[in-house]
């Protein structure tokens, strides 16, 4: 039998049914439909969801989850997953602010902002190198590798604090305030974060790699392609992103709390599958989809909020919309593949 035919006949009975051919577009723009519906619902029931002040404020809420969700991104492309990354943000949000603070480390003085920021680039590339190197280079399953170094980096912070909360100077709070040409800073950090992660995913060797690996590893791997060092780059970019996302975020808060980046991961993958990325790996984007799916969640979160619901029921109606997305997740990869 040719093989050939199956891909013509399944198009054929797809075209005979008006349902199917309704169907196929919608699960491939799923994302921006469940957005759409979203938003629509809160500007419906809350006139103040549709102001310019409350974009503004979804935009730099979001900002922080979208930066995690950019590396998360790219660990998910491949398959993988990375649950370490709120313990990063809590390390690096730890160690900046212990610095700006001083009395930390013996000799070394309080240092400026911009410099305690600088150095939490190459912690969160230390961080990252941790799990590339258990999971590219000693092949350990990703879900065990990240869980363990979730329950390591949030003990770190927590020795790093001395488990009580640090208040951070106003010089540290200009990061998630201040403005660039009326633009707040964390939007202008998250634009940067997310062009470069597209950028790398679409006009790059790297990027179809990625996307490669994904689809089939064993076919990636016959063909020649350096998987080992796919992988370890994946979990350097998500480690640097969650870094990031720390910085962003504690500058909104003000303090490092020993709460602090606890179950960020969720919100991150969170984001990553709104936004259309495939747990099963070689499907998904960084724009729109990280951007779409951080700033859907707070949507929904701030909607909630303005229409005064329940607070117990934030979690219930966030976990419904990931099901779903999930859920169509599946039902792409089955009618794809």
């Amino acid at each position: 039998m040719n093989s050939t035919a199956l891909p013509s006949a399944a198009a054929s009975t797809a075209s005979r049914h008006p349902a199917a051919r309704f169907a196929a577009p919608l699960l491939r723009h799923a994302p921006l439909v469940l957005f759409v519906l979203v938003i629509l619902t809160f500007c419906i029931l809350s006139p103040g969801f549709r102001t310019m002040s409350n974009v503004r404020n979804i935009l730099v809420q979001s900002s922080s989850v979208a930066i995690v969700a950019t590396g998360m991104t790219f660990v998910l492309l491949t398959a993988g997953i990375d649950l370490s990354v709120g313990a990063i943000m809590f390390v690096s949000a730890a160690v900046a602010g212990r610095l700006v603070l001083g009395g930390w480390i013996p000799g070394l003085e309080v240092i400026p902002v911009w410099l305690a920021v600088l150095l939490i680039v190459p912690l969160g590339l230390a961080c990252g190198a941790v799990n590339a190197l258990l999971i590219a280079g000693l092949r350990m399953m990703p879900f065990v590798v990240t869980l363990a170094t979730l329950f390591v980096g949030r003990g770190l912070a927590l020795h790093i604090t001395e488990t009580r909360a640090l208040n951070l100077p106003p010089s540290f709070l200009a990061i998630g305030q201040s403005t660039v040409a009326g633009v707040p800073f964390p939007v202008l950090l998250l634009a940067a974060v997310l062009i470069v992660g597209q950028l790398l995913l679409s006009r790059t060797p790297f990027g179809r790699q990625l996307y490669a690996l994904g689809n089939n590893p064993d076919a990636a791997r016959k063909a020649g392609l350096p998987t080992t060092r796919l992988l370890a780059v994946v979990y350097l970019i998500s480690g640097l992103c969650a870094a990031l996302g720390g910085i962003v975020s504690v500058a909104q808060l003000g303090a490092v709390s020993p709460t602090f980046g606890n179950q960020r991961e969720f919100a991150a993958i969170a984001a990553a599958v709104l936004g259309g990325t495939s747990l099963f790996g070689g499907r998904g984007s960084v724009l729109p989809g990280a951007l779409l799916g951080a700033v859907l969640v707070q949507s929904v979160e701030t909607g909630l909020n303005m229409i005064d619901a329940d607070p117990y029921s934030y979690p219930v109606v966030v976990g419904a919309i990931i099901f779903l997305a999930v859920l169509i997740d599946r039902l792409r990869a089955a009618r794809w593949t």
